[in-house]
């Protein structure tokens, strides 16, 4: 069986016994009014709403590799502006984690193995020789801190950002849950408002 024949016969059983309706308490408005950008890495996925004690509807959590914000006008900054501006949120946290798949990642090897998955060469050169810096595009971090760093900073200096507005920092231990706190965005408001 494919995993979207075993996907699909789990989700009629999960409509059949009404398993959603514990799901039902809760709008697309975020109860704490809180957007979280954290990476997509799987540990993730039920560690970080524990360990920031989010339940269902609490919080709007942004997911990509490395819980990175490259630029102040890409996917991601939009829908932090869109969950400040739309949805009711008002505070921003930044999460990456240890141990992350995106520290010390060489791009050359991602188009490598792009090339072994079937991406043809000449696909890759013609990107590369359209002003498509691949290089860039695909590079991770070498530290955790910094990248959570860069990252706050994006989110703080957009133009667009509602003045007052928190931005956090945090660093989250993908075996513990445990938190480190990089930046407070409270302290930040204080000291710079």
């Amino acid at each position: 069986m494919h995993k979207m024949d075993e996907i699909i016969a789990y989700n009629k059983e999960f409509v059949q016994n009404k398993e959603y309706e514990k799901y039902l308490t809760t709008t697309k408005f975020p109860d704490k009014r809180m957007v979280i950008v954290t990476c997509m890495d799987a540990r993730l996925t039920e560690l970080l709403p524990k360990a920031m004690n989010l339940k269902n509807g609490d919080a709007k959590i942004i997911k990509n590799a490395g819980a990175i914000l490259t630029s102040p006008f890409g996917n991601i900054m939009r829908s932090i502006l869109v969950a400040l501006y739309e949805l009711n949120a008002n505070e921003v946290y930044i999460v990456g984690h240890h141990e992350c798949g995106m520290t010390g990642i060489d791009p050359n090897n991602v188009v490598a193995h792009m090339e072994a998955r079937g991406v043809q060469q000449h696909v890759i050169h013609t990107l590369r020789h359209s002003g498509i810096n691949l290089n860039r595009w695909l590079t991770g971090f070498d530290s955790v801190r910094e990248s959570v760093e860069n990252s706050v900073d994006i989110v703080r200096n957009h133009p667009l950002l509602p003045p007052g507005t928190p931005v956090h920092g945090l660093i989250i231990h993908p075996d513990s849950g445990e938190l480190e706190v990089v930046t407070d965005g409270y302290v930040y408001l204080e000291s710079h408002g």
